[in-house]
């Protein structure tokens, strides 16, 4: 992390290893594509989707006038993501900072503005979403979804008719999809273990209980001490999933259930100038996991090991059926139900020497083990953060469609119940030897203070929200190749929602809420030839405010602010889907207004109008030789185009371009077969405030894996992730910006694993 103004060393050469790799990808496709014997068209171009229908009504991806991302399951087992969001970066447009743990990332949505977390990003699950509010403080999307083996695939919509249909998230929705049975019985075990002392079970069995009733069944256990190691056993969870599906004449019923209790520790911004203080350095150990904090006048255990987790379920089902007169009829429910809790060590500052805090000026001992530590010692101010949130939420998505000629229709209705229950306890801080897993200190003053060394923020609030939206679409066959789209979108959005602050039994901050807003969209799809078209699209939507949002910005609220986002987008396409490769490139611009930023809370909010363009760029081929390759890139232009400060800055912690290029070679190894792949990505300078005045350097990363299958039903995979163990920067310190604290991208790690399907 640099100030503004500092030169980069070797800009010019910075990148050309990774310019040169491309370079290679694309000549060795193009001759490839050249000798190309098989082909898989069919397949693609019969792509089916569901992201951003009525219902999830599925329509042909070379058929739709938006652009998504298809990742299937051996896809993600080649990407071998650390979490969920970490599978996000194959998705053109998204800029991902997965660098806290398996929860907590913060997600970005081309361009769209965001202090953090990941308030335009939707997961869904079979079609539904998993918890309507995008984010709330402490919780995003991606925190209560855990990936295995029952995954199937995923899609990934940007933009499009995002803002009409579901929930109508106008930034991304990702939609992943269960495996479910066939009429043959199938099976996967896979044992997983890593240099990090992983332990990992994985398993998924599927067939037919009786005439046209189907199950899945799934999930995984496992243990470690987390690639930053915590000296103990930091990360543990497992999960278990069923889907059943019941075939009929004219349709089909499905249920599933997801059970999940899994935490990790969270891995917090970590000082840059000191020595020692790398990518593998966590402030987590056994010296500190244990502490006591003094809340409304008591005092309290906890154990910090506990990091961030869900335990809790995610169900649902679906249900479709083809009546009469060619009527459809779509039905999606889902109702999640848990806690999303958070345990930390938030650094409060810069790190210093002890001489500069100690009572003596000279030296402090460790409250744990005795030991005293000289005035030279490094130290850091840490926060022993709690926050315990229960969460509800019911969906259900009504639709009915039918074709009329050259006109298709369809009309449904969206609702939802959103509920949280939250008690935090922030600040509690204390001085601590700045080493992995470092004690706090005795013979500091405010170390020993009921108030600590800082600030402090205890709440405990309830909220409740409810949406209802009725939605209409119909699309127009205007010519054998044109194609023109139109969607609405009536929302009704509540929200019900106190604080008590400070934990006296005193609500000091309430909301009745209640706005309506129309959603549009509008679309054409023009086909150059079986394989190739064009698409436009424009579209207007909205992010309604949820219970953080209002108490982040009471004053505002009080003073007349809606607190509503306005998304103002529009794209231009072109799509290829040939007889090895397929394209997808998007041209997007949007406007996002109303957007509010607030450092820590307490803090006032700025209130803020931001404005990108650029392109991205899908790209994937496969040679019947073996190789293949998939690439996305985006190259996108921010601007702060009203602020109380910062107008015509760049929005904080966006690249201006970033690149993933995954390669891949299958091949035979004697009587065996083998596969090698890895994945080469980049990302630009980014600036970590709006005031652009801390610069985050780029970086590049190589991922590297084999995968070795001795017979048919056994697979052996190895995996390293970052191999150049690459100490890139994804954040500052989102708290405090002129500090010099960021976050590391993961540490070196190698997984092996190997599997038995039948």
């Amino acid at each position: 992390m640099t100030t503004k103004g500092a030169v980069p060393v070797n800009l010019g050469n910075k990148y050309s290893l990774i310019a040169s790799a491309v370079a290679t990808a694309i000549t060795v496709s193009g001759a490839a594509q050249a000798q190309q014997q098989a082909t898989k068209q069919d397949k693609k171009v019969e792509t089916i989707i569901v992201s951003g229908t009525p219902g999830g009504a599925g329509i042909r991806k070379l058929d739709a006038s938006f652009a998504v991302t298809n990742v299937d399951a051996v896809q993600i087992e080649r990407l071998a993501p650390k979490s969920t969001a970490d599978l996000l970066k194959s998705v053109p447009g998204i800029w991902v900072e997965s660098s806290g743990g398996e929860s907590g990332a913060n997600v970005f949505v081309r361009g769209f503005p965001g202090g953090g977390d990941a308030p335009f990003l939707t997961v869904s699950l079979q079609g539904s979403p998993i918890y309507p509010a995008p984010t709330l403080s402490f919780l995003e999307n991606s925190s209560i979804f855990r990936l295995d083996e029952t995954i199937a695939r995923m899609e990934g919509l940007r933009g499009g008719p995002n803002p009409v249909v579901s929930n109508g998230q106008p930034g991304l929705t990702t939609n992943f999809h269960l495996k479910r049975g066939s009429e043959d019985t199938e099976g996967t075990v896979k044992y997983t273990t890593s240099d990090y002392g992983l332990q990992r079970i994985d398993g998924v069995l599927s067939g037919e209980l009786s005439d046209d009733l189907y199950y899945m069944i799934g999930g995984y256990a496992k243990r470690s001490s987390g690639i930053r190691d915590a000296g103990f056993t930091s990360e543990k969870g497992h999960q278990f999933t069923i889907n059943l599906t019941k075939e009929f004449d004219n349709g089909e019923f499905n249920v599933y259930t997801r059970q999940t209790d899994d935490t990790g520790a969270w891995y917090l911004p970590t000082p840059l100038n000191v020595e020692g203080v790398d990518a593998g350095f966590t402030q987590l150990g056994t010296l500190n996991r244990q502490a006591v904090i003094h809340v409304a006048g008591q005092d309290m255990e906890i154990d910090l090991g506990e990091g961030r987790g869900w335990k809790g379920h995610v169900s649902g089902g679906s249900l479709k059926l083809e009546l009469a007169n060619g009527w459809q009829l779509i039905d999606r429910f889902s109702l999640t139900n848990g806690d999303a809790n958070t345990y930390g060590l938030v650094p409060d500052g810069a790190a210093t020497k002890l001489a500069s805090v100690a009572d003596d000026g000279s030296s402090a001992t460790g409250a744990v083990t005795g030991t005293v530590y000289d005035g030279d010692t490094w130290v850091q101010n840490y926060g022993r953060w709690v926050v315990l949130k229960d969460i509800e939420a019911f969906t259900n998505d009504l639709a009915i469609s039918k074709a009329f000629s050259s006109v298709n229709s369809a009309f449904g209705i969206y609702t939802a119940t959103t509920s949280a229950k939250d008690w935090w306890s922030l600040g509690n801080s204390a001085y601590h030897v700045l080493t992995a897993g470092g004690e706090a200190l005795t013979g500091i003053e405010c170390n020993s203070s009921a108030d600590g060394c800082g600030f402090n923020y205890d709440i405990n609030s309830t909220g409740d929200a409810t949406t209802v939206a009725f939605y209409t679409t119909h699309s127009y066959q205007a010519t054998d190749a044109l194609t023109l789209d139109l969607g609405l979108r009536s929302e009704k959005h509540e929200v019900d929602y106190s604080v008590d602050e400070g934990l006296d039994g005193t609500i000091d901050k309430f909301v009745t809420y209640d706005e309506r807003k129309t959603s549009w969209t509008l679309g054409g799809d023009f086909k150059l030839d079986d394989q190739s078209g064009v698409f436009a699209r424009m579209n207007k939507g909205y992010k309604m405010p949820y219970f953080d949002d209002f108490r982040d910005n009471y004053g505002a609220y009080q003073g007349g602010e809606r607190l509503i986002k306005e998304v103002t987008q529009a794209e231009i396409g072109y799509k290829y889907m040939g007889e090895s490769s397929d394209v997808f490139a998007t041209l997007f611009a949007n406007e996002v207004q109303g957007d509010t930023f607030v450092r820590k809370p307490g803090d006032p909010a700025e209130i803020l109008t931001n404005e990108a363009m650029g392109i991205e760029v899908d790209y994937n081929f496969n040679h019947s030789s073996g190789f293949s390759v998939n690439m996305n890139a985006t190259w996108q232009k921010t601007e702060i185009t009203e602020s109380p400060n910062n107008v015509g800055n760049e929005a904080q912690r966006q690249p201006g371009w970033q690149l993933r290029v995954t390669p891949s070679y299958e091949f035979e190894l004697g009587d065996m077969f083998a596969t090698v792949y890895g994945t080469i990505s980049a990302v630009d300078d980014r600036f970590g405030n709006n005031e652009n005045t801390v610069v985050l350097d780029g970086y590049e990363k190589f991922d590297l894996g084999f995968t070795l299958e001795p017979t048919e039903q056994v697979k052996l995979m190895v995996s390293v992730d970052n191999l150049t163990d690459e100490q890139g920067i994804t954040e500052g310190d989102p708290r405090n910006a002129d500090a010099p604290n960021g976050r590391y991208i993961m540490p070196r790690s190698v997984k092996l694993s190997v599997s038995y399907s039948f």
